[in-house]
């Protein structure tokens, strides 16, 4: 068969995820007759990405803009960021149809890409889309949620403000899909459209060993983070710290002094470290979790927005971790530094049915794209649970 791939380019994960689907589609004698990638004019595609798709087409995609201190992201600045380019959005939405009138694919794969939903809801392809992406497990009813009480009473409205529009964003990208594979640490009964599937690890990361080193290695999403990072290393100067970025006019290493090192993304090396870190520190991302879990390695996760907190929040239900607001390295002391893969065997075994699991979902796919339900259904179905992990049934709330 044939398949598109539309990738949103924000961040590692999805890009990590479609690299490993391609494995496995293309180990079955299917073919990817191209891949399309939201860009934004703050991050560049990383190179470990680009050599494995070296026919990109890149189109401008809606993005989210970091607060002036560059750490969290600011919703405000975003959105109004954002309905400014509704235009060069819509180019995108007419290049994104006419590449796959173009490439006549079988099937289209969305990884959580907003303007492929808008495409299939505006401008309807007569190609079935499957949408793949963690965040689709927050639709699921069984998803847990962080608890009111993570936050002080203040937050508590912002929070859960937040937690609607991600949810009513990660609806807005799977708009007529014919099928949701929603991507999670643990397995879960389907519901609705929604498959709960595993993580998607490259089969690099499955064959790595891991052993127990001296030093502490990190992920750092937003490079104004790295302040944290050395001011940490000022008071724990003989601990070694090697953390990647995706700072942009940097030199490959950034060398602080002989035990401090910022590394730009690169997927071997970054691989290579966590295999042989003691633990690992990260802004809170799904698929650098996956693999430190798989790995066994201790987290410390410090959450930038309402979409990693509550990956923060289920990396700890999960496994061997730790949530912050800041990046405290002291924190990784209070968990057992000792990878062992007997702790986290279930997690081993889920992953490993990715192997066999993904293919014969994307090879039977529905025929015809599914009409998206009526609006007020589609609006109250973010809204059916609140961060208290309560469910509330809505009209129209299943997925």
């Amino acid at each position: 068969m044939r398949y598109l791939f539309i990738i949103q380019g924000e961040g590692r994960g999805h890009l990590t995820q479609a690299i490993s689907l391609r494995q496995k589609l293309e180990a079955e004698g299917h073919t990817i007759v191209a891949t399309l990638v939201g860009k934004s004019p703050a991050r560049q595609l990383p190179a470990f990405f680009t050599d494995r798709f070296p026919e990109v087409q890149q189109f401008e995609s809606p993005n989210f803009l970091p607060q002036a201190a560059g750490k969290r992201t600011c919703l405000p600045r975003s959105i109004a960021y954002n309905i400014l380019r509704t235009p060069r959005y819509l180019r995108s939405i007419q290049a994104i149809r006419h590449a796959i009138r173009q490439a006549q694919p079988d099937v289209v794969v969305n990884f959580y890409e907003l303007l492929a939903g808008l495409t299939y809801a505006i401008l309807p392809p007569d190609v079935p889309m499957v949408c793949i992406a963690h965040q689709y497990s927050f639709l699921h009813p069984g998803y847990q949620f962080p608890p009111l009480t993570q936050w002080r009473w203040w937050d508590r409205p912002q929070a859960a403000a937040e937690l609607w529009g991600l949810r009513f964003f990660t609806r807005l990208t799977a708009l007529r899909a014919s099928k949701i594979l929603a991507l999670s640490l643990r397995d879960m009964p389907a519901n609705g459209r929604i498959t709960i599937m595993p993580p998607l690890l490259r089969q690099e990361v499955l064959a790595l060993k891991p052993v127990n080193g001296n030093f502490l290695h990190g992920y750092l999403l937003n490079p104004a983070y790295s302040k944290q990072i050395e001011q940490w290393h000022h008071s724990h100067p003989t601990i070694p710290l090697h953390f990647f970025w995706d700072k942009r006019d940097t030199a490959e290493t950034t060398t602080i002094d002989d035990n401090l090192h910022f590394h730009r993304l690169n997927d071997q090396r970054f691989l290579h470290h966590l295999a042989r870190c003691r633990a690992y520190a990260t802004t809170a991302g799904f698929e650098s979790v996956c693999e430190a879990i798989y790995l066994g390695k201790p987290i410390l996760l410090v959450p930038t927005h309402i979409e990693q907190q509550c990956n923060a929040y289920d990396t700890q239900l999960a496994a061997n971790a730790v949530a912050a607001s800041t990046f405290n390295l002291d924190l990784l002391a209070q968990l057992n530094p000792e990878p062992s893969n007997a702790d986290n065997a279930a997690f081993r075994h889920w992953v490993h049915h990715a192997e066999y699991a993904f293919v014969p979902q994307l090879e039977q796919p529905i025929t015809q794209p599914i009409r998206p339900p009526h609006w007020w259904g589609f609006v109250a179905g973010t809204a059916s649970k609140t961060l208290s992990g309560c469910e509330r049934r809505t009209i129209g709330a299943g997925a």
